[in-house]
C-alpha cells in the first residue's frame, strides 16, 4: 500500500468514524425526526402525580449556584426533572444537551410548549409576553441589558389578551405538529390548551398546585422565582440576561433539550438513557432530582431508581441536585421551606451499596455538599 493511499484511508476513517461524535456535542444540531425519535426511544408509559409542577415550588433553588462554581466543566449532559426551573440550571450549567424526565405525559407537553415559545420569541421580553399571552406594544421596549425587576416591571404593565392567547397557542401547536412532526392525540391537544390557558389565567402570580392536598399560597409564585438570588445576592434566572435566555434558547433551536416521560424507578427510562449516552460516549455531569426520592422512598422503589442511576455514565465529578422540603436541614435558610443541595454520584452510589439510606432523612443529612 502506498503512503499516498495509507493517508487517504486514516483521513477517510476520521471523515467517516467522527460525525456521529460530533453530531451529539453542542455545535451540532438534531434533526426534528432525530429529536421525536429520542423522544419515544427514551420515553416509558406516562404515570401520576398529585401536582400540576407547572412551576417550581423550590425558592431555595439557586442557593447551590456557589457551590457549583467550584467543580469546574459541567458541559456534558444534564439531566433534570418538572418544569422551568431546569432552564436556569441548564443557563448555568452550560451542558451540551440536556434531558428533562418526568412521569407525567403532561410534563412533556408542557415542556414542548416552552420549546415552541423559546423558538417564536426573540428576546426575553418578548418571550415573557408570548408565555403570558401579552401583546408586545411598539416603541420603547426593554434593552437587551435590562435589568431583571425592570423587565418584570414592563411586562406586568402590558394587559393579556384573548386573542394573543388564541395567535400564540395556534403557533405552539402548528410547531410541535408540523415542524417538529411530532403526533398530538387531541387528549395532547387539551393538555397544552389548559396550560397555557393556566399561564394566561394567573399571569406571574401562578404559582405550584396539588391536588388531594392542601393548596399552600406561601409556594412562591412565578414571579418570586424569577427574582430569587443566590447567596451572594445575584440573579441566576434563566431570565436574568439576555446571554442565559439565548443559551436555553439556541438549543432548544438545536434539538438538544429532550424530554421524556419516564418514572425514575422504572424499567426503560433511566437505562435507555444510559444506553444512548454510552452510545454518544458522553457522561452526565448533572442530575436535578428535585424531591422525586421521598416518593420513591414512599412508595418502596427507591433501591429500583438507586439501580439505574448506576447504569448512567458518570466522572467522579458528577453531581446530584436535590431539594428537601420534609425535614429541617441544615442548608435551610431563614424564610424558606425547603433546601437544595448537591452529592456526588459515586457518593450515593457508594452510601446506597452499603445500606447507608433506611428514610429520606437519612438521604438528606448522611452525604451532601455545604453551600457555603
Amino acid at each position: 500500500m502506498s503512503r499516498r493511499t495509507f493517508c487517504y484511508l486514516i483521513w477517510s476513517f476520521c471523515f467517516v468514524a467522527l460525525p456521529s461524535r460530533f453530531d451529539c456535542d453542542s455545535l451540532g444540531r438534531i434533526s426534528n425526526k432525530r429529536f421525536v425519535a429520542l423522544v419515544e426511544r427514551l420515553s416509558e408509559e406516562s404515570g401520576f402525580f398529585d401536582s400540576d409542577n407547572l412551576v417550581s415550588n423550590e425558592a431555595s433553588y439557586l442557593q447551590i449556584f456557589g457551590k457549583l462554581d467550584q467543580f469546574g466543566d459541567r458541559k456534558g449532559i444534564y439531566l433534570g426533572v418538572g418544569p422551568d426551573q431546569n432552564f436556569s440550571y441548564i443557563a448555568k450549567l452550560r451542558p451540551r444537551l440536556a434531558i428533562l424526565i418526568d412521569i407525567r405525559r403532561r410534563n412533556l407537553l408542557y415542556h414542548l410548549m416552552f420549546k415552541g415559545l423559546f423558538e417564536m420569541s426573540h428576546n426575553r421580553a418578548e418571550f415573557l409576553c408570548n408565555l403570558f399571552s401579552k401583546p408586545l406594544p411598539p416603541g420603547h421596549r426593554p434593552t437587551v441589558h435590562a435589568r431583571l425587576p425592570d423587565l418584570v416591571s414592563y411586562v406586568e404593565e402590558i394587559q393579556p389578551t384573548e386573542s394573543v392567547f388564541r395567535k400564540n397557542l395556534s403557533e405552539i401547536l402548528q410547531r410541535i405538529r408540523n415542524r417538529y412532526e411530532f403526533h398530538l392525540t387531541e387528549a395532547d391537544v387539551r393538555s397544552i390548551r389548559e396550560i397555557y390557558r393556566e399561564f394566561y389565567t394567573q399571569q406571574l402570580e401562578i404559582r405550584f398546585r396539588s391536588f388531594g392536598r392542601p393548596n399552600f399560597r406561601f409556594y412562591p409564585s412565578f414571579k418570586e422565582m424569577l427574582l430569587e438570588h443566590d447567596l451572594e445576592g445575584r440573579w441566576g434566572n434563566y431570565l436574568h440576561s439576555e446571554e442565559s435566555f439565548n443559551f436555553v434558547k439556541k438549543l432548544h433551536a438545536r434539538n438538544r433539550i429532550i424530554p421524556v416521560v419516564g418514572d425514575f424507578a422504572g424499567s426503560k427510562a433511566l437505562p435507555a438513557i444510559a444506553e444512548y449516552l454510552r452510545e454518544i460516549k458522553e457522561t452526565v455531569t448533572t442530575f436535578y432530582v428535585s424531591n422525586v426520592e421521598f416518593y420513591l422512598m414512599q412508595n418502596e422503589v427507591f433501591r429500583r431508581f438507586g439501580e439505574n442511576v448506576k447504569l448512567l455514565p458518570i466522572t467522579e465529578n458528577s453531581f446530584l441536585i436535590r431539594a428537601y422540603f420534609r425535614f429541617p436541614h441544615p442548608e435551610r435558610r431563614p424564610g424558606y421551606i425547603s433546601a437544595t443541595v448537591l452529592q456526588k454520584i459515586d457518593r450515593f452510589v457508594r452510601l446506597l451499596d452499603e445500606g447507608k439510606y433506611h428514610s429520606y432523612q437519612d438521604l438528606g443529612l448522611e452525604d451532601y455538599l455545604g453551600n457555603e
